[in-house]
């Protein structure tokens, strides 16, 4: 989706000028003459004639992880995914006169969640995986975080889930810089990311993951697929101290911190849902687009990410129907919450954090 009102909040990523035409064909820089093309639900606005050291897997590997990912379809904000959401919600705050960017969106799937709770949801990444629903409800940008095509003081509040484990340090303090250049004065940016700080539970949370690897030795199911979404994770911000000094080098003031120290966390996503999954996988497809992706990635992925990929997908369909299997699954997301509720406070790798735009 491109509203008219995401035309106004952009600058060309190029030169910077504000001087931009729409076309029917997308944007046009009067002053550098680049064309950023409407792609039928995305601006292309990439900045042109410029080369970054860094390119991350998701946009290197797009083709390959487009099929891996199955990223088109969206369930619920539910487990691990619905935990950062109702976090983001309740320490951004978002409200209904807001314009909130979600700035690294991948599929979006945060973005779409929240588009009707504020005035114009955007959503920006520099590689296009965005699911079909955010294509309709989110105002989408192909941009890098680098080199934003955002005007100065544009947003009232922007997240980042799941981001900035993927960066080197030097491309987390542009992507902070550019974040802070956007967002108005007392404007607030919500973060989701992991440092390699080790939890004083972490005992509890390795019972856990032993469990599961009894699980993964008997071939009961596997992590291939976490380790491939993984496998380029830098965490540049080794301890608290770098993502604290980060975020003061950016000019962004912390207001509110919660750790998530997974006690029940793990134990859901080592053993309770990979147990699920493992059921679900094995038994036949029923659904033709089910057959048709298993069908396509299998010459990439192994069977346990195809596996994995079906469960979803049969999950998905009984999600929709909102029946028992949508509020067993909401009562394991409220388990997995008490993580932040009884142990927020002690430090752990995972981390929410609020800053502010002074």
């Amino acid at each position: 989706m491109v509203p008219t009102e995401l035309y106004r909040l952009l600058q060309c990523p190029t030169c910077g000028s504000r001087d931009l035409v729409v076309t029917a064909a997308g944007v046009h820089c009067a002053r550098c003459h680049t064309d950023y093309p409407n792609h039928g639900g995305y601006l292309d606005l990439m900045p042109r004639a410029v080369e970054f050291g860094y390119v991350s897997k998701y946009v290197a590997e797009e083709a390959e992880l487009s099929e891996e990912l199955d990223y088109r379809e969206l369930a619920p904000p539910l487990l691990a995914a619905g935990v950062r959401n109702r976090a983001l919600v309740r320490l951004l705050d978002l409200q209904p006169g807001d314009i909130v960017l979600d700035n690294g969106c991948g599929t979006a799937k945060h973005a779409v969640w929240n588009a009707d709770l504020v005035r114009l949801m955007v959503g920006s990444d520099p590689a296009t995986m965005f699911a079909d629903a955010a294509v309709e409800q989110v105002a989408l940008a192909k941009a890098d975080s680098r080199r934003m095509p955002f005007a100065d003081n544009s947003f009232d509040k922007s997240f980042s889930i799941d981001v900035l484990e993927h960066f080197p340090r030097d491309v987390i303090d542009d992507y902070l810089a550019e974040t802070a250049r956007i967002l108005r004065p007392g404007g607030r940016l919500f973060v989701f990311s992991n440092t390699s700080d080790p939890s004083s539970l972490q005992p509890l949370t390795d019972a856990s993951r032993k469990l599961g690897q009894l699980f993964v030795r008997a071939g009961v199911y596997d992590f291939e697929r976490q380790a491939r979404r993984k496998s380029d994770h830098i965490k540049a911000l080794r301890t608290w101290d770098d993502v604290l000094d980060a975020m003061r080098q950016a000019g962004l003031r912390p207001v509110k911190i919660v750790f998530w120290n997974s006690v029940f966390t793990s134990f859901v996503e080592h053993v309770l849902m990979k147990l699920g999954e493992a059921v679900l996988g094995r038994q036949k497809a029923q659904q033709v687009a089910t057959a048709r992706v298993a069908e396509n990635s299998a010459a990439h992925t192994g069977e346990g990410t195809n596996r994995e990929i079906r469960a979803r997908q049969r999950m998905r369909t009984r999600l929709e129907q909102r029946g028992p299997t949508y509020y067993a699954l909401m009562a394991v997301t409220l388990m997995m919450e008490l993580d932040l509720w009884l142990f927020g406070r002690l430090k752990s790798g995972s981390y929410f954090i609020v800053v502010e735009k002074p």
